[in-house]
């Protein structure tokens, strides 16, 4: 299968998606989609966890989805877990399951890359224009907002508030009265309240919801008549009412309500009443996309070539004031020993060192002193575009690991691929510790049962004692972890360029 045929796994708080699309010059056309109403926040329990009688139900859909993409390219899907994967301690186990059920990696990202996504797929549904749009997209266990123009994004937000959780918390058993809706309607005004002023000063002409509750309440209110267009104010205060007076979520009898939506609809409707009352909205307009759309048109960009990540990285660069001139340099290297170090390496690992090389020295804009410990904390807690919340603590790492002792990354596990790139950035920054285009000698990096081992010419290495000290001293950093980097000469050698 080409990669002109994408697929988006969406693994939601309520439902799991897929989504396949056709790319046809620039844009995606949808061929097919799949929905699971999996309620995996549902079966988060009170010490945090994912319960297993949920995990099972998640773990049989996507079976099914893999089912259907057996024979697509790992680079043509991608997965995406939100709120629920974010907050269950027991993530990690149940990932592990998920990735063999579905057959691909699962990313678990951060709430601004979802909300980010969620535009990117809005967007894309929605014309072109040149004024600014809110875009509203209640899920099962948080709420994101964004502003943007176009197609760009320029304010994201995510918080934690969704039907799934609220109507669990304020209407327990189904059971709905107005003094649990008022406290639900009061939680989610208390989440809004740290953005509405920003949200409101940065303004917007047209505002815009998304994603299955918007779209049943839209269904309800058009259906009865409540609302003309999307979702008016007038006609969710109805659908509330009606709400209140049926008392219980089992008797409640509406035109344009479906059976898989009725018990999560209370909580959608408080947080909807609530956005519209604190933003001072009066019309929501309801939109096609959602997040599998912009992880699909995201995905796109990948494949061409115009990957988000690449583009948050240059910025993080021009932010830190990064030495171009050094970080290309150690780029340069870091890469040609891990082409002849791991010749068979992923894409991922590959784009994985050319980033920790680029953004290793951000940390000095700080202090110099343990700069790298600055790099990595900034990597740690920075709104990364395009990253999921693993590559980032990732590339954190490797930036982390570049210098220093190497006790830090004790709990990476002996075959992992970060050794390779972690080797090869420290003799990167190593070998062009003087920071000027000097020529090096040609350089050999192997993997060896113990370690890895680096062949330099031996009259080189006389020539320059003080980098042969470095490298020394850079085999006792490794000898520290049970590892070794040994050093052998390398006749014949001809002086050459790095980079």
């Amino acid at each position: 299968m080409q990669n002109n045929t994408l697929a988006a796994v969406d693994l939601g708080s309520n439902s799991f998606h897929l989504q396949i699309g056709r790319v046809a010059e620039g844009q995606i056309y949808l061929l097919d989609g799949l929905r699971e109403p999996v309620r995996l926040g549902a079966g988060l329990t009170r010490d945090r966890k994912i319960d297993r009688a949920t995990q099972l139900r998640a773990l049989e859909a996507l079976a099914r989805f893999g089912e259907r993409l057996r024979g697509f390219p790992a680079g043509a899907v991608r997965a995406v877990g939100t709120n629920t994967l974010r907050e269950a301690k027991n993530a990690p186990q149940f990932l592990a399951e998920a990735r063999e059920a579905l057959g691909f990696p699962i990313e678990v990202v951060f709430g601004r890359e979802e909300a980010r996504l969620i535009y990117l797929g809005v967007s894309h549904t929605l014309p072109l224009a040149e004024h600014r749009r809110l875009v509203v997209d209640i899920g099962g266990g948080s709420t994101e907002f964004i502003i943007g123009t176009g197609y760009a994004p320029e304010l994201t937000e995510s918080l934690r508030m969704g039907c799934v959780s609220y109507t669990l918390r304020y209407f327990p058993d189904g059971r709905i009265d107005k003094s649990g809706m008022k406290k639900a309607e009061l939680a989610a005004s208390n989440e809004l309240e740290r953005i509405v002023k920003e949200y409101r000063k940065t303004g917007w002409r047209e505002a815009v919801a998304s994603s299955g509750a918007a779209k049943s309440i839209a269904a309800v209110l058009a259906a009865n008549g409540w609302s003309e267009r999307g979702i008016e104010l007038g006609g969710l205060d109805r659908f509330r009412e009606k709400l209140i007076k049926a008392g219980d979520l089992e008797r409640l009898e509406l035109p344009g309500l479906r059976d898989d939506r009725k018990a999560i609809t209370a909580g959608g409707v408080a947080i909807m009443r609530a956005v519209l009352g604190e933003l001072g909205i009066e019309r929501l307009h309801v939109s096609d996309g959602a997040l599998r759309q912009g992880v699909l048109y995201d995905l796109m960009g990948r494949v061409r070539h115009h990957d988000m990540r690449e583009l948050t990285v240059r910025a993080l660069m021009r932010r830190y004031r990064v030495d171009a001139g050094q970080a290309e340099r150690v780029r340069g290297l870091a890469l040609g020993l891990h082409a002849g170090l791991a010749p068979r390496a992923s894409e991922d690992d590959r784009l994985m060192l050319s980033w920790a090389a680029a953004l290793h020295e951000i940390g000095v804009t700080i202090a110099h002193a343990a700069y790298h410990k600055h790099s990595a904390y900034i990597l740690s807690n920075a709104d990364m575009p395009g990253f999921s919340r693993d590559e980032q603590a990732r590339l954190a790492r490797l930036v982390l690991a570049h210098r220093g002792r190497l006790a830090k990354l004790e709990g990476l596990a002996a075959r992992s691929p970060d050794w390779q790139l972690v080797c090869c950035l420290r003799l990167a920054t190593l070998l062009f510790r003087r920071r000027t285009d000097v020529p090096l000698p040609r350089i050999g990096c192997r993997a060896t049962g113990s370690g890895f081992q680096v062949a330099l010419p031996g009259a080189w290495l006389d020539a320059h004692p003080l980098t042969a000290s470095a490298l020394e001293a850079e085999g006792d950093d490794w000898r520290a972890v049970g590892l070794k980097l040994g050093v052998e000469p390398l006749d014949g050698a001809g002086a050459q360029a790095s980079g």
